[in-house]
């Protein structure tokens, strides 16, 4: 997709969306509760692993689906913008969900019987400081909604589990502490994909354009590339690099700006941006999420 195809639109109220949105995980995940805060009125389709959750977009058993790209404590998530360019698929929203994460267990339970909770292995560390005061032991988990499902049908004495509150309330479990995480910024990043693509400006606020690019094999190509967004004062606030097809010589950059493709700011930095470039790919026009700036 270019930005000479600009045109297709889908509009109305995102929120008030109906269907099914797909994620991956278990019911009770985090992307499950980004589902819920952004898409409330869309049924949730969970699914293993990352690749299921686009083959089930693409192949029509989703309308939507909710990817996480990037985490304010630990970065971005493996793999999702290696796939992204090739999945056919379009981003017309993000979302953003801070991660509360809550200790629960089997109702009747208190927090002094908890010997050991299981997690995710990414949210263990992010809750140290409260699991070490309370002498709690951690053990990591493939899911951790996962774990929560596991722990309402074992009902294991003293055990815990470490997950998103939503996850208690689906699997009848107990809260016995919120919001326990060590840094209050921790924030996940999600992208909402489409089969279409919608290049309408919507929303009350800016609007994000998301592309890849790989430069041309001259000297200083992707200084010169980006040279055009200073130059134009197009703010950009992502730029990462990847090998493609682990080729050390072959890199792609995943770029995400402010503004829309016809802002004349925009329109110029992308026309010269082609000037150094040997392929580019726009991948989503979307409205800025509120929290972003959060």
């Amino acid at each position: 997709m270019t930005t000479e195809s600009i045109g297709a639109t889908m509009g109305g109220d995102s929120r008030a969306q109906t269907g099914v949105i797909a994620f991956q995980g278990e019911l009770g995940a985090y992307s499950h509760e980004a589902c819920h805060n952004a898409r409330p009125n869309m049924t949730v389709l969970p699914c293993p692993t990352f690749e299921d959750v686009i083959e089930a977009l693409r192949s029509g058993r989703a309308d939507l689906a909710m990817l996480p790209v990037e985490n304010s404590t630990y970065g971005r998530v493996a793999d999702i913008h290696r796939m992204l360019p090739f999945s056919g698929l379009h981003i017309v929203d993000e979302a953003f969900v801070r991660v509360r994460i809550a200790l629960m267990s089997v109702p009747g339970r208190k927090l002094a019987d908890i010997r050991k909770v299981r997690a995710h292995l990414v949210l263990l560390p992010q809750s140290s400081r409260f699991l070490r005061e309370h002498g709690i032991a951690g053990q990591a988990a493939a899911d951790s909604a996962g774990a929560a499902a596991e722990l309402a049908v074992s009902k294991a004495p003293n055990e815990g589990v470490l997950a998103s509150e939503i996850a208690a309330e689906i699997h009848g479990l107990g809260v016995l502490a919120r919001d326990i995480e060590d840094n209050a910024h921790n924030t996940t990043r999600f992208l909402i994909m489409a089969r279409e693509p919608d290049y309408s400006r919507r929303g009350p606020g800016k609007m994000m354009t998301t592309f890849v690019f790989r430069v041309r094999n001259i000297p200083a190509a992707l200084y010169k590339a980006l040279g055009g967004f200073a130059t134009n004062g197009v703010n950009m606030t992502k730029l990462e690099s990847y090998m493609v097809d682990g080729n050390f010589t072959a890199t792609q950059f995943y770029a995400d700006i402010e503004g829309h493709p016809e802002d004349a700011n925009v329109r110029l930095a992308l026309e010269e941006l082609k000037f150094f470039t040997s392929h580019m790919d726009l991948l989503g026009v979307y409205p800025e999420d509120p929290r972003r700036n959060d």
